[in-house]
């Protein structure tokens, strides 16, 4: 166990290169190769996370499920994955995001494996809870890597680069779960992810590194000379664990806006992704491969949307998330709408409607990560992203169990208005945030930030 928790701890600062041609050298090099390395590690993710959603008809089919007893499934996995992401935070702020993100993808390949050959619902419940709280070990480690390795007035653009990762891994997974089940079965639908994933955590040990200082590079800051109105000492200063969560988290009141949109924008984003398939195949006489096509749409959407978002933050806004959240969560509102109208035997109609509301609904889902780690402190960004993103996957809870009840009760309908009217709350949460920018609020010392 020592052992473990010394490999975790953050790698030592060594002695800063003076040379500043080898610097900018190994600073274009490292960074190339952390953002592929935490793109396919995260793509990976995906293949342990929406594994189960792609093998559900064949649960239903072979162990006789309900909706709302597969909706439990998501439901649980939703809570222990949000209670990690900010537990998982925490932690990684103070531990070396390389080994962080490689266990955690193992342990997730390893429980989709457990998950394959399980029959009863307490083990599916067990298994995937905890399938749920390892999947929290990536996406804070990708948060300090994004904000320790790219700086302010750039950031949008790479981690809208890094963000389509999600969608990557989430329209692949449907082709492999849809032909393991069509051919195999759905266990098979388990057991191939789950081994991906493993190989997949020992590749990132291999390529991913911790800080730029740890590589003899100094701050990132002081290499683009991008400060985004903080001072490098205060930036570079370590923070205690209750710094963190009491002057940077709990007492910032943007963290809180912020949290409290993402919870009804994941709502959206999850109950699209969870039940679009099924619903395309109950009310349109889809096949189960016509249907994880239409639905990997909104992962095509999303990719598209997410590099749109970042980079238009970056050079439309002038780095300012507050009004490509606003704007892409009212299209978002109009996309479900219009997918709700679709009638049946136009596919290719379906399909566009998907891929609108992906593209739509994936500007928040990444912009609020990026103005949850950009308003707190650069040593806090995995706690503060985690802090929201618990936000984001009670959402998604209720994109389970509840909406799977809406589903059974109140037919496809009642699912379409409640993910409507949860749009456009999101709006109305997000209005307030329009103009901040991580340079006005940092002008304040941390005392003013976080009240």
């Amino acid at each position: 166990m020592s052992k473990i928790l010394s490999i975790l701890k953050p790698a030592p600062y060594i002695e800063e290169i003076q040379d500043k041609e080898e610097v900018s050298s190994l600073y274009h090099y490292w960074r190339l190769r952390i953002l592929y390395s935490m793109f396919v590690g995260y793509a990976l993710y995906y293949f342990t996370r929406k594994s189960f959603t792609f093998a559900m008809p064949g649960l239903i089919a072979e162990l006789g499920f309900e909706k709302s007893q597969l909706g439990l499934l998501a439901s649980i996995f939703s809570i222990t994955y949000g209670i990690s992401k900010f537990a998982s935070g925490i932690l990684s702020d103070q531990s070396n995001p390389r080994y962080f993100m490689a266990i955690g993808l193992i342990l997730t390949g390893l429980l989709n494996v457990a998950f394959g050959f399980s029959s009863s619902l307490f083990f599916f419940s067990l298994f995937w809870g905890l399938n749920g709280w390892f999947q929290g070990f990536g996406w804070p480690a990708c948060a300090r890597f994004l904000t320790h390795w790219y700086s302010h007035s750039e950031r949008g653009s790479w981690w809208s680069s890094w963000n389509v990762s999600h969608n990557v891994g989430a329209f692949i997974i449907p082709w492999i779960a849809g032909a393991c089940l069509h051919y195999f079965g759905w266990r098979y639908a388990m057991y191939v992810p789950g081994f991906i994933c493993i190989l997949g955590g020992f590749f990132l040990i291999n390529r991913l590194r911790d800080t730029p200082q740890s590589l003899g590079l100094p701050a990132i800051e002081k290499f683009r000379n991008d400060y985004g109105g903080h001072k490098t000492d205060d930036e570079e200063k370590i923070l205690t664990t209750r710094e963190i969560l009491v002057d940077y988290i709990f007492k910032n009141k943007y963290l809180w806006m912020l949290g409290f949109a993402y919870f009804f924008v994941y709502i959206v984003r999850t109950g699209v992704n969870d039940w679009t398939a099924l619903f395309l195949r109950d009310t349109k006489g889809y096949t189960i491969i016509g249907a994880n096509g239409c639905a990997s749409m909104f992962e095509v959407g999303g990719f598209f949307g997410s590099l749109a978002a970042g980079w238009g933050s970056d050079r439309l806004f002038n780095a300012k998330r507050g009004p490509i959240n606003v704007l892409f969560s009212l299209a978002a509102t109009l996309a479900i709408i219009a997918f709700w109208y679709v009638p049946e035997g136009y596919p290719i109609i379906d399909s566009a409607a998907v891929f609108l509301i992906g593209f739509a609904v994936f500007g928040p889902q990444m912009m609020i990560g990026i103005a949850a780690a950009e308003l707190s402190h650069k040593n806090a960004a995995s706690t503060s992203t985690g802090f929201v993103g618990t936000f984001a996957y009670l959402g998604a809870a209720v994109a389970g169990y509840p909406l799977g009840k809406v589903a059974d009760d109140w037919g496809w309908n009642g699912v379409f208005y409640f993910m409507a009217i949860c749009c456009l709350i999101s709006v109305i949460l997000l209005l307030p945030m329009w103009g901040v920018t991580e340079k006005k609020s940092a002008k304040k010392d941390k005392t003013q930030l976080a009240t």
